[in-house]
């Protein structure tokens, strides 16, 4: 398959480890482990137990009829937003609490920035009894507040990166300059498909579930496994990543990511990686990411906290460098207009992450006979009071 990751963690010209010598023997330890530790009879069991049991999966494949209606297509919705905890990121957080626990880990590091990932995190080491520190930017912990909250009432200590933007890139610094100093005990549950090999294979693989559930359940409802079109939002690219998995090497079905372009690509506030970045590295992978010329990292902008990071995942990157990927970037506004129409025609509040992919249809016509599948990654309570501000509610 040449969009999985080679044995160097590379896809294509993305990918990689690029990490300071204090973290090799940590990264080491996952690489050479993960993905016998991923097939042992008894992992598959609990994380799967876990999935149906805790998270309650399979996820709906919900055929959305008005939304269908208003854009003449068939519009399938992949209820993420139905997990426990309310988004996609839970998929994942349970398959690394279990390879911390194999590891012989102790404590739990993350990074989080719409508080998402970090609640989900809290989540999974509250059910294995485990510690959980959760780097936050000050200006984020301000901004999601109720996340904050759940946080500590899950029991895990929330710490502020006060340097530089104040936000996630900086408490992904944080995160990764505690764990060189705890090489030992502590695994660091990255929470998108970034970071160094093998990182963006492993979280690829546990959000792979979504793209596997997508496949039987199409093929109940519509005869056929593979839609015409899979879309979703992207920032680092973990809901996007699942989603696409099992069709990556279906050339019949077309994969769309949307970006989030913020009030303008060029209006010098944006997050729209693929069109304004250029190959770089950060957090320990080569990649595509927003930078100067001189190679200083610029400082993304989105209206959705989840989606404002400078770069994006290496399989994405790959995506769009090789053309296998269709990449869209959708403005704050077109974003906001789009989640409020699904809300009035559907009845389900998105998360303002998936209202960018919602936005797909301003820019993209489809088919009145096509399918087309949309990851609704997360559910919209954490973004109410965004929500409120924006349309005056």
């Amino acid at each position: 398959m040449k969009y999985q990751a080679n044995e160097k963690g590379y896809y294509g010209d993305f990918g990689g480890a690029y990490i300071p010598e204090m973290l090799y023997p940590n990264v080491e330890e996952l690489r050479t482990t993960y993905l016998d530790i991923m097939n042992e009879p008894s992992f598959k069991e609990e994380f799967n137990q876990l999935l149906k049991d805790y998270v309650g999966r399979p996820s709906p494949l919900y055929y959305a009829k008005r939304l269908s209606e208003k854009h003449n297509t068939k519009v399938y919705l992949k209820r993420e937003d139905l997990n426990h905890t309310g988004a996609h990121k839970v998929n994942n957080t349970i398959g690394q609490i279990l390879v911390a626990k194999k590891l012989g880990k102790n404590r739990i590091i993350a990074e989080t920035g719409a508080g998402q990932h970090g609640v989900a995190t809290a989540t999974v080491c509250a059910l294995m009894g485990i510690e959980c520190i959760v780097y936050m930017g000050e200006i984020d912990i301000k901004r999601q507040a109720p996340n904050v909250a759940r946080m500590k009432m899950l029991g895990a200590e929330v710490r502020p990166a006060k340097s530089g933007s104040k936000t996630l890139k900086d408490a992904t610094n944080e995160a990764i300059r505690d764990w060189i100093n705890n090489p030992v005990d502590t695994h660091y549950i990255i929470g998108s498909a970034i970071g160094p090999h093998p990182y963006p294979d492993m979280v690829t693989r546990f959000q792979s579930i979504i793209s596997e559930e997508i496949k039987w359940q199409l093929k109940e409802k519509e005869g056929r496994e593979n839609p015409d079109y899979v879309v979703a939002c992207i920032g680092g690219g973990s809901n996007a990543a699942g989603t696409y998995y099992h069709f990556l090497d279906e050339p019949d079905v077309g994969i769309i990511a949307v970006e989030a372009a913020g009030k303008g690509v060029n209006s010098g506030e944006s997050a729209a990686t693929s069109q304004l970045g250029k190959e770089g590295i950060i957090h320990g992978c080569r990649t595509l990411l927003m930078q100067t010329p001189d190679g200083q990292i610029t400082e993304p902008y989105s209206i959705s906290a989840g989606l404002d990071y400078p770069g994006v995942g290496p399989l994405h990157s790959h995506l769009y460098k090789t053309g296998r990927g269709e990449f869209y970037s959708v403005t704050d506004d077109d974003a906001m207009t789009a989640g409020l129409e699904l809300s009035q025609l559907e009845g389900i509040i998105p998360a303002i992450e998936t209202s960018h992919a919602l936005a797909i249809f301003n820019d993209k016509k489809f088919k009145a006979d096509d399918i087309v599948v949309i990851s609704l990654s997360g559910r919209g309570d954490k973004d109410l009071n965004t929500y409120i501000d924006y349309f005056k509610l």
